[in-house]
């Protein structure tokens, strides 16, 4: 396998001194683990890192990164990807990446910094002959591997705003729900258009990837937004990531008619002026998903800003504010024609 200097540099600045020890042996990928009928006991299983619990990835693992991330508590992701050795990506234009039989995407929740971070779950989705497999495991104490959690977890910790909260790790058919579409499970989180062209790029370079397509990279970098950024393309993207998934033709919540999708263009299909299918709770009492000039009766900002079970969106993977997500929301709102 041929990978760009680029990518090697960064794999072996990430390595650091430890390649030096020389107790760091790297494992064998098992792609009977990953394509296999069972569920792999633990993390380790598998063979994605030389060094569990400093996430370092084995050779052929790739990290990436999101433009716009998923917010789940201000939990800090690693992201990686693996693909069969002689297998490459395809662009399906600026939507998802089509990834082949046998890969699987590995995202993990960390929080805190330095020697305080802990490595909280791994989620894993294993490309089998049958479709998608989503899986959740649990890291231990010690931080040395990860246990399979089908039915889910509970882990008390504190946020990076200094919340206390109950952290859930989802179950496995909690997983199911969030990447499902049409029934099948499928991942939400590496488009084209979500991913920088310069590591898209190197994918090409690298022989795994068969191009980078027009509208590549064209979600805007959340981490890197200032106050004067233009609203509309923030919260755009920031739906398009948190929301979409399920808000979307043949997602979960696809009986609401909403469709928070990037490239969805119709004003009244995103919010605008959409009443809910259904008044309930959800609704606190007001009138429409959107309300352009008024984020203070806009259902979409009040469900957002809520934690509370029954209101709060998305239903599954936050027990808190994204407070930066509402804000953004909210000034894309306020900032619209009054109607």
């Amino acid at each position: 396998m041929r990978w760009p200097a680029a990518l090697l540099l960064a794999a072996c600045a990430t390595l650091g001194g430890a390649m030096a020890d020389a107790r760091l042996v790297a494992p064998r990928i098992s792609d009977e683990a990953i394509t296999g009928k069972e569920f792999a006991a633990k993390l380790s299983d598998y063979g994605f890192f030389i060094h569990p619990e400093a996430q370092v990835p084995n050779l052929g693992v790739q990290p990436y990164a999101l433009n716009t991330p998923l917010w789940s508590d201000g939990a800090e992701k690693l992201r990686f990807i693996y693909l069969p050795e002689g297998t490459r990506l395809t662009a399906d234009g600026e939507g998802l990446l089509q990834f082949p039989v046998g890969s699987a995407i590995i995202k993990t929740f960390a929080f805190g910094k330095g020697e305080a971070r802990r490595l909280i779950e791994t989620r894993v989705l294993l490309h089998r002959a049958e479709g998608w497999v989503a899986l959740p495991y649990r890291w231990n104490a010690e931080q040395t591997d990860a246990t399979l959690a089908l039915a889910g977890a509970r882990v008390d910790l504190v946020t990076p705003a200094g919340e206390a909260i109950s952290y859930a790790i989802p179950n496995k058919n909690q997983c199911k729900s969030c990447h499902s579409k049409d029934g099948a499970v499928i991942p939400i989180g590496p488009k084209a258009r979500n991913l920088s062209a310069a590591w898209l790029a190197g994918m090409v370079e690298a022989g795994r990837l068969d191009r980078v397509p027009q509208g590549a990279g064209s979600l805007p970098v959340w981490s890197a937004r200032e106050p004067s950024d233009p609203a509309a393309p923030l919260a755009r993207a920031y739906l398009d990531a948190n929301c979409a998934h399920c808000h979307q033709p043949g997602g979960a919540a696809s009986n609401s008619g909403l469709d928070l999708r990037w490239e969805q263009h119709d004003p009244h299909a995103y919010g605008i002026l959409k009443r809910p299918v259904a008044a309930g709770r959800g609704a606190g009492k007001m009138d429409f998903a959107i309300l352009p000039g008024h984020p203070e009766a806009s259902i979409l900002l009040y469900r957002m800003d809520s934690a509370e079970t029954g209101i709060a969106m998305p239903e599954l993977g936050k027990a808190s504010v994204d407070h930066e997500g509402v804000a953004v929301v909210r000034r894309w709102i306020a900032e619209m024609q009054a109607r």
